[in-house]
């Protein structure tokens, strides 16, 4: 650690982690319903329990996120954090809206506008701590001023997810226009701006972990952020198919949803070459099984099984159905779940008393996780198969297509079991190895140096 305030971004690791592990407790919870019979239908339903199963993803991603830019913005500025008083005042809050949320959320207070069901006063709350959390950046940033492209692109990136929360603030009485305007939130957060988020954590971790370029890796970048914005924004069009707008926006959608998996593509083939050109610069091999396992399970996630169900042709099947939830989980998992688990990682022999090179107990939870979620999308690719067939050709009504596919739920929940075990021996990875925060002389003595990375 070079800099003393980048231990606030511990506080920020053991937030995510343990909303990580409350997360897979309701969603293990949401797929056993399927089974049936449910004992707790009337305490807690599975409207609630997906829910807040949805919406801790979102929250512990982007306390992840926050802590990963309080690591990562020092190291790349070379001076403290702005405030690490703000920092803490700022996690506070967010962990106070977080809580409420799902307090609330059991009492079925919430908008049901998908993932962003929280109630206007959290809204505020959030925008709140987005505010804090830029300025806060933002004047490190200046006091410094020094702005590497790769931290330019994180921050962009983080500041257009706070723009584009906006139009979640805004009421809308037709429910077809709320559905139209929360994809400019939505999808423009994670087919968008948290790709660019994704990119630059990368880029800063391939630097770091290869001693790659940093000049060939911010030129990656670039195009990486180029393709974002070309086919990203153009291709949230793929979700207009079933909300009543005009028919040009099916040529638009399935266009540019095909173009998104090339920025993946870029992702994958730049994190590869990178290790290929430079090797391995960094004894800490598990955050480069995390940094490299995100670029490509990203391109199998959100690339390759988003582009398989996009196409107007392809989606007026598949709409609504259990292959949406086989790219999501994947596509998540993916390309923000792993990519903070990548930076936890990174940070962790410096943050904690973990050996540099990693524990057994963390390449267990790596491979177990990966296998885990390999699994449950082949699970909910196979069910969604059958329930396409069954519901949208055959015309079996959903409950009867239900029962019919619980077999695949089985398997579901096997293979999310062991992923929750890699989760939990994560967690515990984490947890189990005390924190310190004394400044390392020989990084800060490398700090004082003119660098080239």
């Amino acid at each position: 650690m070079r800099y003393k305030s980048q231990s606030v971004a511990y506080w920020y690791f053991a937030v995510a982690v343990a909303l990580f592990g409350l997360q897979l407790v309701f969603g293990l919870l949401s797929a056993a319903k399927y089974l049936g019979p449910d004992p707790l239908l009337h305490i807690l339903p599975f409207d609630v329990t997906k829910v807040i199963h949805t919406n801790l993803l979102i929250v512990w991603v982007l306390t992840g996120f926050m802590g990963a830019t309080y690591w990562m913005v020092p190291d790349e500025s070379r001076t403290e954090l702005h405030s690490v008083r703000l920092a803490i005042v700022q996690l506070v809050l967010w962990v106070v809206m977080g809580v409420t949320a799902i307090i609330g959320y059991l009492f079925r207070w919430g908008t049901g506008n998908k993932l962003l069901e929280q109630p206007l006063p959290h809204k505020i709350v959030i925008v709140i701590v987005m505010l804090i959390f830029l300025y806060n950046v933002g004047m490190t940033i200046r006091k410094s001023g020094r702005l590497t492209t790769t931290e330019g692109v994180l921050i962009g990136g983080l500041g257009l997810a706070a723009v584009l929360y906006l139009p979640a603030l805004l009421h809308y009485e037709n429910y077809t226009v709320s559905i139209f305007y929360r994809w400019w939130t939505i999808h423009l957060w994670v087919e968008g701006v948290w790709e660019m988020i994704q990119g630059g954590f990368l880029a800063y971790l391939l630097i770091r972990l290869s001693g790659a370029d940093r000049e060939v890796m911010e030129k990656w970048l670039y195009v990486i952020v180029g393709l974002v914005f070309i086919a990203g924004i153009l291709g949230t069009a793929h979700h207009y198919y079933w909300v009543g707008v005009p028919s040009y926006w099916l040529p638009i959608g399935g266009i540019f949803s095909a173009l998104e998996p090339v920025a993946l593509v870029g992702m994958a083939v730049y994190a590869y070459s990178s290790i290929r050109r430079s090797g391995m610069a960094d004894p800490n091999k598990l955050a480069l099984h995390w940094t490299v396992g995100s670029a490509v399970f990203t391109l199998f996630g959100a690339g390759l099984l988003g582009l398989a169900h996009t196409f107007p042709q392809v989606n007026k099947w598949t709409h609504g159905t259990l292959i949406t939830a086989m790219h999501g989980h994947a596509a998540f998992y993916g390309a923000y779940a792993m990519i903070v688990m990548a930076m936890i990682s990174f940070a962790m022999p410096s943050l904690t008393k973990r050996p540099d090179e990693g524990t057994p107990l963390g390449y267990w939870a790596f491979w177990m996780q990966i296998a885990g979620m390999f699994g449950m999308t082949l699970s909910f690719a196979t069910a969604g198969i059958g329930q396409v067939y069954l519901e949208r050709i055959m015309g079996l009504g959903f409950l009867d297509a239900q029962l019919k596919i619980q077999v695949h739920f089985l398997m579901l929940l096997a293979t999310a079991s062991l992923f929750a075990c890699g989760v939990a021996l994560f967690i515990i990875d984490f947890f189990r190895h005390a924190p310190r925060f004394e400044i390392e002389l020989e990084t800060a003595a490398a700090a004082a140096q003119p660098r080239g990375a």
